[in-house]
């Protein structure tokens, strides 16, 4: 294969296609499922009509359609309009003049909202005890909502005082200043958290998900406290692997970012 060039699909349907290119350019899990569900709104929009019969008259119809009568924001216009772009040069090889030629709308310059001190400790007092770790890490160490909902218990260091959040937007991870007020809340959590994880042990209900292919280098890692999730969801979730040649299903414990799959 010559450098650059991209291995051929193994999926036989589009839309599986389209998840094995965003895998192989490791994309995130978001913006898979945001591709994913932009495709499929494109192909609906077209009456089912197969991508490689359309071209930018197509393409430049669903986006009016989008921002004249769906009156969608300008960052959602733009992400519609970079799924339909990886759908064309990505899955099905196409790069075409029309590509360059369709407008990109501008995004208006936002002053952004920032609560007082006042006002945020008036908030935290409304939170329900049980999540005022997570909120209190939103607004205390500036996580975004998945990376607070992600963390692992290895990520904690209380001797430094400092959290370790791995893979943030960008797929860059960064260091963070952990607030000491969330000291006693977070060792609480972890005491709930490691109650759970006592219970998969004696239960031998396999591990939590791990990060790329972590599970194959380090076997033993995912049924470790390491590993286990800050958050956990206090119910199971079947993980679903996809296989090219079918489904590989396993029960484990899920973070409450993790959604249950049916």
């Amino acid at each position: 294969m010559k450098p650059g060039a991209r291995p051929p699909l193994r999926s036989l349907r589009l839309l599986d296609q389209m998840r094995e290119r965003v895998r192989y350019c490791h994309y995130s899990l978001r913006t898979e499922q945001a591709y994913v569900f932009w495709v499929r709104r494109f192909i609906r929009f077209n009456r089912l009509r197969h991508p490689r019969s359309m071209g930018a008259s197509e393409v430049e119809a669903f986006l009016t359609h989008l921002a004249t009568e769906r009156h969608v924001a300008p960052s959602t216009h733009k992400q519609a309009l970079a799924a339909l772009l990886f759908l064309y040069r990505q899955v099905l090889d196409i790069d075409l003049p029309w590509m360059q030629q369709i407008g990109r709308p501008k995004s208006p310059i936002r002053i952004p909202v920032v609560l007082s001190r006042a006002e945020i400790a008036r908030l935290l007092e409304c939170v329900d005890p049980t999540f005022t770790p997570m909120v209190g890490l939103l607004y205390g160490a500036g996580l975004r909502l998945m990376e607070c909902l992600r963390l692992r218990v290895k990520d904690i260091d209380f001797d430094r005082k400092i959290l370790v959040v791995r893979e943030g937007k960008g797929r860059k991870d960064r260091v963070v200043m952990l607030p000491e007020p969330l000291i006693a809340a977070l060792r609480r959590q972890l005491e709930r958290s490691r109650t759970l994880w006592a219970e998969d042990r004696a239960r031998r209900i396999p591990g939590v998900s791990m990060p790329d292919a972590l599970a194959r280098k380090y076997p033993r890692a995912s049924a470790s406290w390491a590993w286990h999730w800050v958050f956990p969801s206090p119910a199971l979730s079947a993980n679903r692997a996809l296989a090219f040649v079918g489904d590989i299903i396993s029960t484990s414990r899920r973070s409450v970012a993790r959604l249950l799959v049916p």
